[in-house]
């Protein structure tokens, strides 16, 4: 009987996360091509800093900052806001993927003081961008 019971409650959560999972991927239909454009628009030089992924990457930080503080602290809590901004649509968006390929190929093209620069540069900027959304959110209309 046990058994039976717990099978039934995974087929359950399975079946209650596809709905969140369906926010997810909503949210990355949006993010990705929202991420195409920019860099359709930020033309980068080979060799050159990479522009168009740091400045996708450094405002989805302040993005995620600004949205997580409205979310989690000023907003009802609901199943779907954060799935499909968060991980969704600002997963997409933001790419380390795209980063970690630039800066080795920076570096192995003979430009490794840009690929440091770059990296050290994104990773400050990211979290100062996080940090700036998280603060502007809670000064928002007397946020906690």
């Amino acid at each position: 009987m046990t058994s039976s019971r717990s099978a039934r409650a995974r087929r359950r959560t399975s079946r209650a996360q596809l709905d969140v999972l369906a926010a997810v991927a909503a949210g990355g239909a949006l993010g990705a091509p929202a991420r195409y454009a920019v860099a359709q628009v930020v033309h980068v030089a080979k060799g050159g800093f990479p522009w168009a992924t740091f400045w996708t990457n450094v405002s989805g930080s302040f993005a995620l900052g600004f949205l997580l503080v409205l979310v989690i602290e000023r907003f009802p809590p609901t199943r779907y806001v954060r799935p499909f901004f968060a991980t969704g649509f600002l997963g997409a968006f933001t790419t380390f993927s795209t980063f970690t390929v630039e800066v080795d190929l920076l570096v192995k093209d003979g430009h490794a003081v840009a690929g440091v620069v770059y990296a050290l540069t994104s990773v400050v900027a990211g979290l100062v961008a996080a940090w700036a959304g998280i603060l502007l959110a809670r000064m928002r209309k007397g946020a906690p």
